[in-house]
């Protein structure tokens, strides 16, 4: 931050920040706020020529955002198909025998959103949840639900080395081992959870009527083979990691085989599948408009980091990363900063300015990264999901649900870790 232009960028970001979180204040789409604050970002730079080797870094940049845009489009392709094939259907049956209010009904999706996290990835997990959940809540609720679901899915990633982005890269990295990751960062977790369950749960009123006679009670043949193959396409990307291949191209493939056996299976069966209106149809049915907000987003955040703002703010955490409770402060600071700024990039500087060597200090980072987003509902790629899935879900509804709740939740993490590392030794 040694040059003028670095000043004007950060402020340009912070005015279509804002302009983003008055989104129903000032009546303009979010996504055409953050569509034009990325590019006119990127055309400063441009211009001005502050840069070294700017087109390698567009490349780049562009090439991080196609990853994660195709991920989601596939992810949210395949979520529809479970759709269409009454994947969620069956889901809410087995819940709805459950006999549970909507408190309980809320706790059970929570904690299914949170292991389920930990296995495929948090975004994922947000899109499938949230379908549940909007058969179970209606109004309010619906919103705390959503708002849940995000908290949920954020700690559960941030549990695994594959439940997260920020989690796999600190493993690929080498700063910390899977079962590291695993064994210092599930009671934190665990403690997140636990805090989590409590505060929405109390805010839960009512109980609305499930409908017994909407529900599907038994699933076909066909539904059966199109739902183990969608859920086995979200496997794909770990399998595609380990041979060196982004993860985008595993559930490319997945999408790619799903839509070829529905297709097979409808001239096998010679019968009318869920998807009569052809699979074209039902991906033109994706939510477009939160695409193209994430790419804003990443297109902003993607300029901040060529700038070398990001290196200057972990600069400033962290000073020379030797200080064992400097390095604590700024792990908590780096994830309450996720809160605004999207937590890839945010790690990315962390791998390059946090010289430490001490595993127990990086999941710190990964628990703080990961779970910090949740504060906002901007703050991370499923928060960003659940507003473009329920509507009503504004920036203030989700601070007012949800602010507090996770800082209580992000609190309680922290000093389960402090309690194992400075009491424990872990």
């Amino acid at each position: 931050m040694d040059n003028w232009v670095s000043y004007v960028c950060l402020g340009v970001f912070l005015l279509g920040y804002v302009g983003i979180t008055l989104e129903h204040v000032i009546k303009k789409s979010k996504t055409a706020i953050a569509l034009a604050t990325g590019g006119l970002l990127w055309w400063i730079t441009a211009v001005f020529g502050q840069v070294d080797h700017l087109a390698e870094k567009i490349f780049h940049a562009g090439s991080e955002i196609f990853g994660v845009v195709a991920f989601l489009f596939a992810a949210m392709a395949l979520v529809e198909i479970l759709n269409r094939y009454h994947f969620f259907d069956f889901i809410r049956a087995q819940i709805y025998k459950l006999g549970l209010g909507d408190k309980g009904q809320l706790m059970t999706i929570l904690v299914i959103a949170a292991v389920l996290s930990a296995v495929i990835d948090n975004l994922t997990t947000t899109i499938v949840m949230i379908q549940i959940a909007s058969r179970f809540f209606k109004g309010k609720n619906l919103l705390i639900a959503g708002a849940g679901i995000v908290s949920a899915a954020n700690i559960g990633g941030a549990s695994s080395p594959i439940g997260d982005v920020t989690t796999l890269m600190i493993w690929l990295a080498g700063n910390a081992s899977a079962t590291t990751i695993i064994s210092r960062g599930i009671l934190p977790c665990l403690a997140m959870l636990g805090v989590t369950l409590v505060f929405m749960c109390r805010g839960i009123r009512g109980d609305t009527r499930d409908e017994k006679d909407e529900i599907v009670p038994k699933l076909t043949r066909e539904e059966k083979i199109v739902i183990g193959l969608a859920f086995g396409s979200f496997g794909l990307p770990l399998g595609a990691t380990l041979f060196g291949l982004p993860p985008y191209i595993g559930l490319l493939t997945g999408l790619g085989v799903v839509w070829l056996v529905i297709q097979l299976l409808g001239h096998i069966d010679g019968a009318p599948t869920h998807l009569d209106t052809s699979i074209d149809d039902l991906l033109k049915s994706t939510d477009s408009s939160s695409r193209l907000f994430f790419i804003g987003i990443l297109l902003a955040v993607a300029a901040l980091q060529a700038l070398g703002i990001l290196s200057w703010m972990s600069g400033l955490l962290y000073g020379d990363g030797t200080s064992t409770l400097r390095v604590v402060f700024g792990n908590v600071g780096l994830g309450m900063a996720s809160a605004l700024v999207d937590n890839i990039p945010l790690t990315a500087g962390a791998l390059v300015m946090l010289t430490t060597t001490d595993q127990s200090l990086w999941v710190l980072l990964a628990l703080t990264v990961g779970t910090g987003g949740s504060l906002l509902v901007i703050g991370s790629a499923a928060g960003v999901v659940a507003m473009g899935m329920i509507k009503e879900l504004t920036f203030f509804t989700y601070v007012k649900i949800a602010f507090l709740p996770v800082l209580a939740a992000y609190a309680t993490g922290i000093g389960v870790w402090c309690f194992q590392y400075f009491v424990l030794g872990w």
